[in-house]
């Protein structure tokens, strides 16, 4: 597996909606496959919609959510320095075999109608690439569409936050839309498994997961896709 490239790209919002209550990336969703695809041989790069400094969501370093692979990323001081000085995805090269969406609410805000990132997916989506996320990270792809105007998750099975965990996450009339809903909209085949409990699909190199606990699942199906 060694040479071929993932570019992470991660949300550059901070807030939730109109409130002042802070949001931003999923740490778990970044790290899961990060250090998965790493330890396989892979290179990560990791950028964000605006580059520079991620916004984690203070929610994912709580007890509760610091995992093995959260504690891992906490003492990495090269992992942390990525994460802190994040490529902005209009300055990201296009040498990369897949790219990969992590969550947390923040990319509800920041990537659904961004131009730079709908060029970027589309781009390695027409050339073959495999296009991933998880968790809230489909809601990148919503305004991605393939060489024929279609949106890429039409007619392909598709998972992501399920609207149950919206509601018991509290934040179903704070977000601008529900993720299943836009992805059942778009005609995608939305699947999903429990709550909280890890789910990802492969249609073709699109690969998506439904919720932090599905990120090392991500990233498996994702090193499957490349071979």
């Amino acid at each position: 597996m060694g040479g071929k490239r993932i570019l992470a790209i991660c949300t550059s919002h901070d807030k939730l909606g109109a409130t002042d209550r802070p949001t931003g990336l999923w740490i778990e969703e970044l790290v899961a496959p990060y250090y998965i695809l790493t330890e396989a041989g892979l290179e990560v790069d990791v950028a964000s919609t605006k580059g520079g400094k991620i916004p984690i969501d203070p929610g994912s370093l709580q007890e509760g959510s610091i995992t093995d692979h959260v504690k891992r990323y906490l003492k990495d001081d090269e992992l942390l320095k990525k994460v802190e000085n994040s490529v902005a995805i209009k300055d990201a090269d296009e040498t990369y075999d897949g790219v990969f969406l992590p969550g947390g609410h923040g990319i509800v805000y920041d990537g659904p109608e961004n131009p730079e990132l709908i060029a970027l997916l589309e781009k390695h989506w027409a050339q073959g690439k495999v296009v991933s996320a998880v968790c809230h990270g489909p809601a990148g792809l919503c305004g991605v569409k393939d060489p024929d105007s279609e949106p890429i998750v039409k007619g392909r099975k598709v998972t992501g936050f399920t609207n149950s965990e919206e509601a018991a996450v509290g934040k179903t009339d704070v977000v601008p839309f529900l993720l299943e809903d836009k992805l059942k909209d778009l005609g995608g085949i939305y699947e999903c498994g429990p709550n909280w409990s890890p789910f990802a699909v492969a249609d073709g190199n699109l690969i998506t997961g439904q919720n932090p606990q599905s990120s090392a699942k991500v990233a498996q199906l994702i090193l499957a896709a490349l071979g």
